[in-house]
């Protein structure tokens, strides 16, 4: 019957006899072969050639079980742990959506790649203990089948925070909270800090901690990358994109204070696409706020804030973007290749960039640092670091000479200064990972563990971030980190 209805000649050639096989064994001989099958066949069929179909390569999945807005580090890590904690291998499809496939302006890539535990609160300190452990043993966690093994050029040299007489009381404190939560750092005398680092300029300095392990800097773009590499292996997509609608349903409930109230669920996000007015509509069931500086305006997208004031739904995401200068000079004669990661006095810092005395440093964001992205730094002048304050006074750097330097954003919560973890009390499938207000990179592997155990779990089970849910901005009740560089 085959043979009645395939043309002339197609028979012929379609088996051939290939190298080792037995007498009058044949086998099919594909190279070549299978787009001239396709042809003929089309060609005999009845109706007419359809039109070759729109390359929909870039765009999104129609479907999605948690869609992550913002591709930086914390979102990918949610994304990660999401699927390593899934009960059944390929069973969640996550998204994740970044306006900036470059991350030329994420900032992941414009960090300074530090990671301590140096923090006056005891959940900042399991989150830097864990991602300390996360990043000794990157290969356990990301290694991709016949891909290299992932190269971090962690510099364990420690952190350095230098304490005024004012500050000293305070210091001592949090050192204490830091070793109660298993971090080993130490504190120091101006006479000690004289002996170790003869470099240091103690005058001002009344007393000094220093983290003696799990402490320094790393590459920021090696771990990004890493998390790109491991989550593309295990099924994510990824759609440079952004987010500019969800469409939500919602329901009426009176609460426990005799308060009417309105239950968000959004069910489905628009994505507009990079370079064109078009936008792709993903139906989802959770969505993670992980955008960073701009995450605030994610949540507002999902009508967070737009109550009456004073009220859990008028209460707004307290995250905006701050701005922070870094800077790379060079001086010879600068501190040695044993240089921890110095935080001065004054709020400055710098650490070593290299063996090649090249140095590179900054100053946390001033209260009033609110810019477009059009006025990030691009001038490579000595003036530069005295307009924005930053000098290490501490240290005395004979003619330095700048190299380079940029700016990037803190995602900085005016609120405490802290992250935002957790899901919204009102728009109920919306989870936040943000408001980390500089220390977002170092914590992203513990926060995307924790954010992906509330969404599978129910509640956080390996650090417990209670403290760092959106009630508390209702609520009034300040988480305040005391240590934010």
């Amino acid at each position: 019957m085959i043979r009645r209805v395939l043309p002339h000649g197609l028979g012929r050639g379609l088996l051939t006899r290939r190298p080792g096989t037995r007498r009058g064994g044949f086998s099919l001989d594909w190279d070549g072969k299978v787009s001239e099958i396709k042809k003929k066949i089309k060609s005999i069929l009845p109706g007419t050639p359809c039109d070759v179909l729109p390359d929909t390569s870039h765009l999104p999945p129609e479907h999605s079980d948690v869609v992550v807005v913002g591709g930086g580090v914390l979102g990918l890590s949610v994304a990660y742990w999401l699927k390593q904690l899934e009960n059944r291998r390929g069973g969640m499809r996550v998204l994740v959506v970044e306006r900036d496939h470059t991350y030329s302006q994420a900032s992941t890539g414009l960090s300074v790649g530090g990671i301590c535990q140096q923090f006056s609160l005891p959940e900042n300190i399991q989150l830097s203990l864990f991602s300390a452990s996360f990043l000794r043993n990157i290969n356990e966690y990301l290694a991709v089948t016949n891909a290299p093994p992932l190269d971090l050029q962690f510099n364990p040299s420690g952190y350095l925070l230098l304490a005024s007489e004012k500050d000293a009381a305070a210091m001592e404190s949090n050192v204490k909270v830091q070793k109660q939560e298993g971090a080993k750092v130490c504190l120091m005398s101006p006479d000690q800090l004289r002996n170790k680092f003869p470099w240091i300029n103690t005058e001002g300095v009344a007393l000094a901690s220093y983290g003696m392990e799990n402490e320094g800097w790393f590459d920021p773009w090696c771990l990004l990358h890493g998390l790109r590499q491991k989550l593309m292996s295990m099924g994510v997509f990824f759609c440079q994109g952004e987010v500019t609608r969800f469409v939500t349903s919602s329901q009426r409930m009176m609460t426990t204070d005799d308060e009417m109230v309105t239950l968000k669920s959004i069910h489905e996000v628009h994505v507009k696409m990079d370079h064109s007015l078009e936008y792709q509509p993903v139906e989802c069931a959770i969505v993670i706020n992980a955008a960073g500086a701009w995450s605030a305006q994610i949540a507002a997208l999902a009508g967070i804030g737009k109550g009456p004031p004073g009220t859990l739904q008028g209460t707004k995401l307290p995250v905006e973007p701050r701005k922070r200068y870094v800077y790379v000079w060079h001086c010879p004669q600068g501190p040695g290749l044993e240089t921890p990661l110095v935080a001065d006095t004054s709020g400055a810092y710098f650490r070593r960039e290299g063996l090649g005395s090249n140095y590179l440093g900054g100053r946390s964001p001033a209260e009033v640092s609110r810019v477009g992205w059009d006025m990030l730094a691009r001038r490579h002048r000595i003036i530069v670091m005295k307009e924005s304050g930053f000098w290490p006074g501490s240290v005395c750097f004979v003619h330095p000479q700048v190299q380079t330097a940029w700016a990037g954003y803190y995602d900085y919560n005016t609120f405490d200064q802290n992250g935002v973890v957790g899901p919204h009390p009102l728009v109920v499938n919306m989870y936040f990972a943000t408001g980390f207000s500089g220390h977002g990179l170092q914590q992203a592997p513990g926060v995307g563990r924790a954010v992906a155990e509330m969404i599978l779990e129910g509640s956080f089970q390996t650090i417990d971030l209670s403290p760092f849910l959106f009630n508390r901005f209702y609520l009034g009740e300040k988480t305040q980190e005391n240590n934010i560089m």
